[in-house]
């Protein structure tokens, strides 16, 4: 009938435009899908992909700390905004809809010292370990490293923020810190490095 209204079809998930192995950065600058700008694109979704599993592990045990990891993921999607804006390419407009400042930096700081305080001396190498939220941390963590290793290149190139090295370069820190809490929080064990014998 022509009283009903069409039925609202959902947008394709596909697009196609990536079929022939390049991509477009924020932009609209189209380069290979191996440029270092989407290495350290996926690094980062790879890194809150992490933490959101952490979060889930988290959340069943009840810690108090998985809004926070809520918020770096949200941090971290800017983080994405300001990789895909290469500085070489950038009009003004592009710069100030995705820089990246140093109050998250900071903000990391003030959790990882909060943290810091209530755990006990750091003694020994600590294995990832102390049950599923500390372990899923620590993954988290070693992911965030790798994101930092791409995200560097790009600011010594002057294509993305200092800021967001920084970001990540504390964000490890701050997941370490996170683990080992989760662990103390959850009466679990640390697995410590001990060297085998000759």
């Amino acid at each position: 009938s022509p009283d009903r209204a069409a039925p609202e079809r959902a947008p394709r998930i596909y697009t196609r435009t990536g079929d022939s192995g390049f991509s477009s950065t924020f932009t609209g600058e189209r380069r290979p899908k191996g440029d270092p700008i989407f290495e350290a694109l996926g690094a980062t979704d790879e890194l809150s992909s992490a933490i959101g599993l952490a979060g889930e592990f988290s959340s069943e045990k009840g810690h108090t700390f998985v809004d926070q990891l809520h918020k770096v993921q949200c941090m971290l999607q800017d983080v994405g905004s300001n990789l895909a804006t290469p500085l070489s390419s950038a009009r003004e407009a592009h710069r100030k809809r995705t820089s990246f400042s140093e109050k998250p930096v900071l903000e990391l700081e003030q959790w990882i010292d909060s943290y810091s305080e209530q755990l006990p001396p750091l003694r020994a190498f600590i294995l990832p370990s102390g049950g599923r939220s500390s372990a899923a941390l620590h993954f988290s963590r070693a992911v965030c490293r790798r994101a930092e290793r791409c995200v560097v290149p790009l600011v010594q190139a002057g294509e993305a923020d200092p800021n967001v090295a920084k970001y990540l370069n504390r964000l490890s820190d701050y997941l370490f810190v996170l683990a080992r809490y989760a662990a103390m929080k959850e009466g679990k064990e640390e697995k410590i490095y001990i060297k085998p014998e000759p």
